[in-house]
């Protein structure tokens, strides 16, 4: 690597630090402020608890604000690596030796191809196994959570019910467990019978539900209501506080949202074409990521520091345009037809069709 290489990534890299503090911070002090009343609201806690509570809660969090911001802090550090060297005139002089500005850019995009890894393995393997973590809200105190149920299908095609979830002991008050079978050449599904039981307690060495006072009562038999021990089911604790909200889908990885399309397919769950969605756009917020700041690169690399503050507005309202373009294909996408599962890859793809080619264009038309 060159001298140049050398110092146009150190520069790149201080600002990614310094744009990752700033919007990650600013993100945390926002929600803190808006939510403090929630970690406070249990008069019993001690104030080093509360703090524990908070540092927990936004440490974990962390992960998520990094997904959101991580094609907004690449573009930060780009236009504040580019401007120190437009304000000390060290473009020219790069220039002047006879080194294209193509050249120079080289170490950044270089740099943002790792860092777009790094949010691909936050995404993929980072944060789903804290999913059931960072489904928690800021008035819960970590491992005493408690969440109602409501009609959550597992593998089998039964619906899983209950009022109260108790996270600590993995326990499911008063279920109801609706079992259903599928019409065979159709994607109906027949109820078969209802399960109940005071309660439902995960055995994890029989990946079942152990039931208390459980009853199972067939529809259409006369053998009345029958004991129920257990409950076999692919359904786990973790996956009731992952799935009980559809917001919660995006903490899932790609294998995740492929295995619940499966299921979609096969009628077994509801929201395919929110599951749909999020697979495509799982696959195509990397790759916006990157084109956002191939906009934005050659409209920052200017020689004149008289001009760095319109090239910066304009590289920042062609990033924004592409944010927003993304933000609305997000919403179309899952009213497209449920039928068509391209249409649904089309307005994932869309922002990169739209502004692929104008980055293209930009670099072309480069003054070098």
């Amino acid at each position: 690597m060159k001298i140049l290489d050398k110092y146009v990534a150190k520069n790149f890299l201080i600002g990614y630090a310094i744009a990752f503090c700033v919007l990650i911070g600013l993100r945390i002090i926002i929600d803190l402020f808006a939510n403090l009343d929630d970690f406070t609201q249990h008069a019993d806690l001690s104030t080093l608890t509360v703090m524990k509570n908070i540092l927990v809660f936004y440490g974990l969090n962390i992960t998520l604000y990094f997904r959101e911001f991580a094609g907004m802090i690449t573009v930060v550090a780009a236009s504040f690596s580019f401007g120190k060297m437009v304000r000390s005139n060290e473009l020219v002089a790069v220039m002047a030796s006879g080194v294209s500005l193509k050249r120079v850019i080289g170490p950044i995009v270089l740099l943002a191809l790792l860092l777009t890894g790094v949010l691909v393995i936050d995404q993929e393997f980072i944060i789903p196994p804290l999913a059931d973590k960072l489904v928690r809200g800021h008035e819960d105190i970590p491992g005493q959570e408690a969440y109602n149920v409501w009609f959550i299908s597992d593998g089998k095609g039964s619906l899983i019910s209950s009022r109260r979830f108790d996270v600590e002991t993995s326990t499911l008050h008063n279920p109801t467990i609706i079992t259903r079978r599928k019409i065979a050449n159709s994607y109906i599904w027949e109820v078969t019978g209802r399960i109940d039981a005071e309660k439902a307690v995960y055995n994890s060495e029989t990946g079942g539900w152990d039931l208390f006072n459980g009853r199972f009562i067939e529809k259409g038999s006369i053998k009345g209501v029958q004991p129920k021990a257990s409950y076999v089911s692919d359904i786990t604790p973790k996956d009731i506080l992952v799935r009980r909200k559809s917001e919660y889908k995006t903490l899932l990885s790609w294998r995740q949202l492929a295995d619940l399309v499966a299921q979609a397919e096969q009628g077994k769950i509801k929201g395919s074409l929110q599951l749909y969605s999020q697979k495509h756009f799982r696959v195509t917020e990397p790759i916006i990521n990157l084109v956002m700041l191939m906009v934005c690169l050659p409209i920052l690399v200017c020689r004149d520091p008289k001009s760095m503050k319109s090239a910066v507005t304009i590289s920042f309202a062609m990033v924004g345009a592409c944010f927003v373009a993304t933000f609305i294909c997000k919403m179309l996408a899952p009213e497209a037809d449920v039928s068509s599962f391209f249409q649904i890859g089309f307005y994932a793809w869309l922002p990169i069709f739209i502004f692929l080619p104008i980055a293209f264009i930009e670099l072309e038309s480069m003054k070098t």
